[in-house]
C-alpha cells in the first residue's frame, strides 16, 4: 500500500473502534476515551524508544519495575518530562486487559503516577492533568465495574491492534494525523459543540502561511484561544522546525479542550520544553505577558461571544485596549481578541486570525476600532473565503492579517470567495487555492474580481468599512444579452407570424368560399 492508502485504512479502523466499541455512550462523550487511549500508546512508546535508542537488544517493556534506579528515572524526567514504568506500559496493560478485573482503577492509578512523576521538575505543569478527561470510573462507560472494564478492554484491544509501523520510521506523524483526524471527525459530527475548537487543517495551513510569510525564521509563534492546538501544529507541519526558534505558546478556556492541545503537541513530537499551554480566559486573565512579543500569532478565536467588556471599568485602562479608546462591545468580543492579538505581536512580525464578517462593517464601538486599526496602519490585508469551511457553521468568514511593518499605508483586500472544492457536507480549500491567496497576498497587485489595494484616503471616506465587497467588485455572472441581436431576432419572428397569419387566413378565407 501505498503512504496515502494505509493513511486511509489506519483513519478507517479508527472511526470503526470508537463506533464499535461506544455502544450507546454519546460519540461526542466517548471521544476521550478513543483519544486518551490513542496518547497513551503513544507517550508508552515513545518513552520506550527513547529508552531503547541504539540498542537492538534492549527490550524496556521486559525490564522489571525494580530494576530502575532513582537516578535513571531523576534523568528521563528531566528530559522526556515524564515516566513510565515497564508495568505501566500501554502494551503491557493492553496484553492483560480483558483478564484484569480491576482494569478501571489500574488505569486510573497509571495515569495518575505518570502525572506525578513530573512533580517538582519543569515539565510538572505540561503534564498535570493530562488525563484528566480519562475517568475510567465514569458511569458513562457502564453502571457496574465489569461493564466498565468490558468497554475499556475493547477500546485498549482496538487501539493495540491499528498498525502504526516501527516507531522510528515517522510513525510519529500517524500518530499525530491518527489524532487529528478523530478530533476532525468528532469536531463534524459533533456540530457547533465541535467544531469551536477545531481548525480544518486546509484552513489551518493558509492561516499558518499568511503569518509566517517571507519570516526566515520566528522567535515563537502564539495562539490566544488555541482550541485543540490545531492551528499551531500546522506552523509545524508547513515550515522547518528549527525555523520556530523558542517553540509553541497558546492559552484554551476550555479545560477538556486544554488537556486535548497539551496531548496533541507530545502526539506530534514536540517536547515539553517547546510548548506552553495555559488554561485560562485569554481577554481576562492572558498569559506570556513576560513572553511578548511573538513573531507569529494565528488564531480562530469565538464567534461574537460575550464578555464583561465596559460592565468592567478597569479594562479601558488595560494596555490591550487602551490605545483603541473603546473596548468591543459586551455581546460581540471579537476586536478584543484582535486588540490582544496586535498588543502581543512584534514589530516584525504578522497575526492572521479568523473573524465574524459583521465587524468589518458595523457601526458603533466596531468602527471606532477599525479607525484605531487603520489610522495606525496596523491592517495588511482582509480576506474573505467561502461559507461553509467550517464545522457547526456555514458562515463565509473572513481572515484579518495585522502588521506593524507595512511599507505603504494601503489595505490589501482579496474575495476568495468562489476558490473551494465542494465535498460532501463541506467545502474545502486545495493546495492549489491556498497557493492562489499566497501569491495574491504576497504580490499586492490589483486582479480583477479577486484582489484590490485600497488607499488609507479611500477607506476613510468610505466610514473605515473594512468589508472586501467594498472594494473588490463581484463579476457578473449573468448571461450578457445583445439588445440589437435580439430585437432583430424579435423583428424576424413577429415577421414569420404575421406571414404565417396572412396564410392561415387565405386557407380559411379559400375553405369558407367553397
Amino acid at each position: 500500500m501505498t503512504s496515502s492508502q494505509q493513511r486511509a485504512e489506519l483513519q478507517r479502523r479508527i472511526w470503526q473502534i470508537a463506533n464499535e466499541v461506544r455502544g450507546a455512550v454519546d460519540g461526542w462523550d466517548f471521544k476521550q476515551y478513543v483519544l486518551g487511549a490513542l496518547f497513551y500508546r503513544f507517550i508508552s512508546e515513545n518513552f520506550s524508544a527513547y529508552f531503547e535508542e541504539g540498542d537492538e537488544n534492549v527490550r524496556y517493556d521486559k525490564y522489571s519495575d525494580s530494576a530502575i534506579t532513582d537516578e535513571v528515572k531523576h534523568d528521563t524526567i528531566k528530559t522526556k518530562g515524564y515516566f513510565v514504568y515497564p508495568s505501566q506500559l500501554f502494551a503491557n496493560v493492553a496484553a492483560k486487559a480483558h483478564a484484569n478485573e480491576s482494569l478501571n482503577t489500574d488505569l486510573a492509578a497509571i495515569f495518575a503516577a505518570i502525572e506525578a512523576s513530573a512533580s517538582g521538575y519543569p515539565s510538572e505543569q505540561d503534564i498535570k492533568g493530562l488525563f484528566a478527561d480519562f475517568d475510567t470510573t465514569s458511569n458513562r462507560l457502564g453502571n457496574t465495574v465489569k461493564d466498565k472494564n468490558i468497554r475499556l478492554a475493547a477500546v485498549l484491544k482496538g487501539v493495540a491492534e491499528l498498525d502504526f509501523g516501527d516507531f522510528s520510521n515517522s510513525h510519529i506523524d500517524l500518530f499525530g494525523d491518527a489524532y487529528e483526524f478523530l478530533i476532525s471527525n468528532y469536531a463534524a459530527n459533533a456540530g457547533k459543540s465541535g467544531g469551536e475548537f477545531f481548525t480544518p487543517q486546509h484552513v489551518s495551513r493558509l492561516i499558518a502561511e499568511l503569518a509566517m510569510h517571507k519570516q526566515g525564521s520566528v522567535n515563537k509563534i502564539y495562539d490566544p484561544a488555541c482550541g485543540s492546538g490545531s492551528l499551531l501544529l500546522q506552523a509545524k507541519k508547513q515550515f522547518e522546525e528549527h525555523i520556530i526558534v523558542d517553540g509553541f505558546f497558546g492559552q484554551e478556556i476550555n479545560h477538556t479542550t486544554y488537556n486535548l492541545a497539551r496531548m496533541n503537541m507530545f502526539l506530534h513530537n514536540i517536547n515539553y520544553d517547546k510548548f506552553n499551554i495555559k488554561l485560562g480566559n485569554t481577554l481576562l486573565a492572558p498569559h506570556f505577558g513576560d513572553d511578548k512579543p511573538f513573531d507569529a500569532i494565528v488564531s480562530n478565536p469565538p464567534y461574537s461571544v460575550k464578555w464583561i467588556g465596559s460592565d468592567d471599568p478597569t479594562l479601558i485602562n488595560d494596555e490591550r485596549f487602551a490605545p483603541a479608546g473603546v473596548l468591543a462591545p459586551k455581546s460581540k468580543a471579537d476586536f478584543a481578541f484582535v486588540l490582544h492579538a496586535l498588543h502581543y505581536l512584534s514589530s516584525k512580525g504578522r497575526a492572521a486570525i479568523v473573524c465574524f464578517p459583521g465587524i468589518f462593517y458595523r457601526g458603533g464601538a466596531e468602527q471606532k476600532i477599525r479607525r484605531y486599526l487603520v489610522d495606525n496602519n496596523f491592517i495588511e490585508t482582509v480576506i474573505s473565503l467561502a461559507p461553509n469551511l467550517f464545522f457547526g457553521t456555514s458562515i463565509a468568514v473572513n481572515i484579518l492579517v495585522l502588521s506593524k511593518h507595512k511599507s505603504d499605508t494601503s489595505v490589501q483586500f482579496i474575495d476568495a470567495s468562489s476558490l473551494f472544492k465542494k465535498e460532501t457536507n463541506n467545502n474545502v480549500l486545495l493546495d492549489e487555492h491556498i497557493e492562489q491567496i499566497m501569491q495574491m497576498f504576497d504580490a499586492k497587485a490589483d486582479v480583477e474580481y479577486l484582489a484590490k489595494s485600497a488607499t488609507y484616503e479611500a477607506i476613510a471616506a468610505n466610514d473605515y468599512n473594512l468589508s472586501v465587497s467594498s472594494y473588490v467588485e463581484a463579476e457578473d455572472t449573468r448571461e450578457v444579452i445583445d439588445i440589437v441581436k435580439l430585437n432583430a431576432e424579435l423583428k424576424s419572428t413577429v415577421a414569420r407570424i404575421d406571414q404565417l397569419r396572412a396564410e392561415i387566413d387565405a386557407i380559411v378565407a379559400e375553405i369558407e368560399g367553397e
